[in-house]
């Protein structure tokens, strides 16, 4: 397709705004970060209700991620992100005060809080499958690559902010972060406050500007043209593509959309099965959809985003040196989702997964290797310093650079492209469902992990998964740089 056939601004446009699901999505998952000593000292939490705390709203986001395709199907994809927004804003109001339904000071207050953390979960879960098919949808072939890595930039900048403002928010509390912390035991002896509220309440309701902006912006941009046309409106369907393709090639994209969805009935989840030698299988296609969502997760990535704090905690740092850390990490994942925009239309969605699966699987190892080998204090807490120190902190975010451009964008942008009109939607909540009960998984395990086998042993784990990565790529993944949707 020539440059003049599509407008570049309009598209960019619409993109952006969908993509705010994806801000909110980074956010949600990752404020949580600068909370976790105060929940601990304030809920009553022990390791492994730290760690459903930390990963919970992710199991709600798999349920989410499970009936957002097919409820995208039969309502709309805008509908279901205004839905989305709204859950995310009533999420980041009760996480901030769990004592709407239960007695302040009693351990009913964390059950409270995993409810709320639930409820943004169903909300990321959405945002996680609709934005980045509706970006998908809307799209020239050109630029759908670029367009569609909009979805993973949001993402990574709602993490930057969320551990930015909890750095900042910490700062203001007087330079302790959320909770106090005993130097010996490392501890949390008590919360700070700003004002009449405590410094971790503020964190959770800084969500609710961009959860209002996310919907307002929301009833701003058009519905999918392939919803209206699977629905029978292939009028409002062409006004729209009028305003993104040239008028040209709109009746004939009408008809391609119409030709590539076979029947106007909504995609079921039986659509994803076949029939091979009198047995019936979930197509190979699929498989690999799954297999992609989870090897995102295995690697670890988001034990940085979730943990960062506790994590250089655990080897000596102190809290606002940890959250500081942590921020910087995440301006280095904004950093490399840039690289991701530029190249993946350029070299193909093929060649960044395994640039990335190489670099993650050496930098992970580095890292098993520092964790695992760590001194200890006088108190028999592990500890690195000096040049060890900068080492982690280096190889940390080189790790973090290599999923960036490669696995973080590509994952989104080959969910959104790799199925064929008629099972996408259904195909995409499978996907999504495996992306996050993957994510439960890895998250949930991590404080146990590093109670019983240390970050050494955890970090080896995530590094097996690395190398187990790269020979997928190599056999399972296809490229789709430049195909068409109805091509797939």
């Amino acid at each position: 397709m020539a440059q003049k056939e599509y407008s570049v601004g309009y598209a960019l446009f619409i993109a952006c705004a969908a993509a705010i699901g994806g801000f909110l999505f980074g956010f949600d998952t990752s404020v949580i970060n600068g909370t976790l000593d105060a929940l601990r000292f304030k809920l009553g939490a022990n390791d492994a209700q730290l760690g459903l705390a930390a990963s919970i709203a992710v199991l709600g986001a798999a349920g989410g991620a499970f009936f957002a395709g097919a409820l995208a199907d039969k309502f709309g994809r805008r509908k279901v992100m205004i839905t989305s927004s709204v859950l995310f804003l009533v999420s980041a109001i009760g996480s901030g005060n769990p004592y709407f339904f239960t007695t302040a000071g009693s351990a009913a207050n964390m059950i409270e809080f995993i409810v709320w953390r639930v409820i943004g979960g169903v909300g990321v879960g959405a945002a996680s499958i609709i934005v980045p098919a509706y970006i998908a949808e809307i799209s020239p072939a050109p630029l759908r690559g670029r367009l569609a890595t909009m979805q993973q930039f949001a993402i990574v900048i709602g993490i930057f902010a969320a551990l930015l403002s909890n750095y900042f928010l910490g700062e203001i509390a007087g330079g302790e972060g959320a909770a106090i912390i005993d130097k010996v035991t490392r501890s949390p002896i008590d919360v700070t406050k700003i004002g009449a509220f405590e410094t971790w309440q503020w964190m959770f309701w800084v969500e609710c500007v961009p959860a209002a902006l996310y919907g307002l912006l929301v009833l701003f941009i058009p519905e999918s043209p392939r919803y209206l046309v699977a629905r029978k409106q292939p009028q409002k369907a062409g006004e729209i593509l009028g305003k993104i393709l040239s008028p040209s090639i709109v009746a004939q994209k009408i008809e391609d959309i119409k030709k590539s969805l076979h029947s106007e009935v909504a995609p079921k989840f039986s659509d994803l099965l076949e029939k091979v030698s009198g047995k019936t299988r979930l197509a190979p296609i699929v498989w690999v959809g799954i297999g992609v969502a989870a090897l995102q997760q295995f690697v670890g990535i988001n034990v940085i985003f979730y943990y960062g704090t506790l994590l250089w905690e655990a080897v000596g740092f102190q809290p606002q040196d940890a959250m500081k850390t942590s921020v910087i990490t995440s301006a280095v994942n904004i950093a490399s989702t840039v690289i991701a925009i530029a190249l993946v239309d350029r070299l193909g969605r093929k060649p960044l997964l395994l640039a990335g699966s190489v670099g993650m699987f050496v930098t992970l190892g580095i890292m098993a290797a520092i964790f695992g080998t760590a001194g200890l204090d006088s108190n028999g807490n592990p500890e690195i310093s000096g040049a060890v120190a900068y080492i982690a902190v280096i190889s940390a975010n080189f790790y973090v650079v290599f999923f960036a451009f490669s696995w973080g964008p590509v994952c989104w942008v080959l969910l959104g492209e790799m199925f064929n009109n008629r099972i996408r939607g259904a195909a995409l909540a499978l996907g999504g469902l495996s992306q996050w009960i993957s994510n439960f998984a890895i998250s949930s395990s991590f404080p146990i992990m590093l109670a019983k086998i240390g970050l050494g042993g955890a970090y080896g784990i995530y590094c097996f998964f690395a190398f187990v990565s790269i020979f997928f790529v190599l056999k399972k993944v296809q490229e789709t740089k430049g195909k068409e949707l109805e091509d797939m």
